[in-house]
């Protein structure tokens, strides 16, 4: 099995798909790699003679490396496994091609059916390996906790007004769940309409929506809690930490919810640094970060978005530190400092999934100034959440100061940025939003 089915995964847009894509491929890899390594130099089966195989059916090139097992089988019970552990109803669609290919290898006369079944058990044992290291979705505890009553159930999307960033991209999930919402109103902007539609919306709502990225529902989150509003939130731009955290992914995840009034109360992060104020649900972070993001909008326009990306990245890491604060009376430089809201799982170079959005905790890590910061900034990346090293130190906090911050420094929150004015104050709102969540998420 090629990796082109991988790539039509993929091409389809639904995060449940990519997920299924990727594992599915990593699953492949890792049998592939398996059986070249060690099942082919383990037993050094020779082929099937072809004497009894019409010539119509052989292979137009014979493999020349031993019988046992079945590479091919391997790949594609391994792909198939892989994408069905992320996704049921796309592994059901892939079983009869994996079958097909395993059975292919015995009618073309390539391997004895022992090679096939052999190769089949190493294809879905590799998948299921994978699973071990690295948890499917579905495995990781349900975060959103606790449920809240009191949410108002609107059939038919009664009384919710969504606004939907039109900028953000994601018609397919609007267009379904107008369908979905007959009774729902539905207003079109663009972002930098969206802060003062979402402000129109809200005096004429049961419940407010939006549909954008996580900047997007930052804004319209600042709304609902200043106006005591749930908010139905549906992912719309490029990440969407925030409705995946809440096993939000498409329409049909929120319809259900919607219409039964089923929601969670989820933790507000809020900040504050002379004049400048705001809430994140997400994230929070000073230094290397937001510097790479201002590096890049003012290289974007000179030399396109993937180069600038690199520009950006040169100019920050050349630098002895982007971040200097007080602490005990002394400056201290550091690369970066984040603060999220609630407690993040990291898996790799990618921040993981919360399993707790209401646990009234800030989670803080540090990257210290100092000699290769690619270095430290990458221990950071692959460190635990509670671990201390000599580049990085994370711990727990219910709020957070930080003195000393020199004015005009740049601030990360939720994928957006502000600057600050001297020090930083960041606290928790405990369950100081409701949100719609689907049953699967409860």
């Amino acid at each position: 099995m090629s990796l082109a089915p991988g790539g039509a995964l993929a091409a389809t847009g639904s995060p449940r798909a990519r997920r299924a894509a990727v594992r599915g491929v990593a699953s492949l890899a890792l049998a592939s790699a398996t059986i070249n390594t060690l099942g082919k130099r383990s037993v050094r089966r020779p082929r099937p003679a072809l004497d009894a195989v019409p010539l119509v059916r052989q292979l137009h090139r014979q493999p020349f490396t031993t019988s046992f097992p079945s590479g091919h089988s391997a790949s594609a019970a391994a792909f198939a496994t892989g994408v069905a552990l992320e996704s049921r109803g796309w592994g059901a669609v892939l079983a009869p091609v994996a079958f097909s290919v395993a059975a292919s290898r015995v009618y073309t006369g390539a391997h004895f059916p022992g090679d096939v079944v052999a190769g089949a058990a190493l294809g879905v044992g590799a998948a299921y390996a994978l699973r071990g290291l690295v948890p499917t979705r579905d495995q990781l505890p349900s975060p959103g906790k606790p449920v809240v009553d009191g949410v108002p159930a609107l059939p038919g999307g009664e009384g919710l007004v969504m606004v939907v960033n039109s900028q953000a991209g994601s018609p397919e999930r609007v267009r379904a769940l107008e369908d979905a919402l007959p009774r729902a109103e539905f207003v079109h902007c663009t972002g930098a309409e969206l802060a003062a539609e979402l402000e129109k919306a809200a005096p004429r709502a049961r419940a407010l929506g939006v549909s954008g990225g996580d900047g997007s529902v930052n804004t319209a989150a600042g709304v609902a809690v200043r106006h005591g509003l749930p908010l139905v939130v549906l992912p719309g731009g490029t990440l969407n930490h925030f409705a995946y955290d809440l096993g939000i992914e498409d329409a049909g995840d929120l319809v259900r919810a919607v219409e039964r009034g089923q929601a969670v109360a989820v933790d507000v992060g809020r900040f504050r640094s002379g004049d400048t104020s705001g809430i994140f649900l997400n994230t929070l972070s000073l230094g290397a970060y937001p510097e790479l993001v201002r590096e890049r909008e003012r290289w974007s326009g000179r030399v396109g978005g993937p180069l600038a990306d690199v520009v950006a990245a040169v100019h920050v890491l050349r630098r002895d530190h982007p971040l200097e604060v007080l602490a005990k009376g002394r400056r201290r430089p550091l690369w970066l400092l984040f603060a999220g809201n609630c407690t993040y799982r990291r898996m790799g170079l990618t921040t993981g999934r919360r399993t707790d959005l209401a646990d009234g905790l800030l989670d803080v890590r540090t990257v210290d100034g100092g000699r290769l910061p690619g270095l430290r900034l990458l221990a950071a990346a692959l460190a635990g959440p509670l671990s201390r090293s000599p580049f990085h130190a994370a711990t727990r906090l219910t709020e957070l100061r930080v003195d000393g911050v020199t004015p005009g420094t740049p601030l990360a929150y939720d994928g957006e940025v502000t600057v600050c004015h001297g020090e930083l104050t960041v606290h928790k709102e405990h369950e100081g939003l409701r949100v719609y969540c689907p049953p699967t998420g409860l």
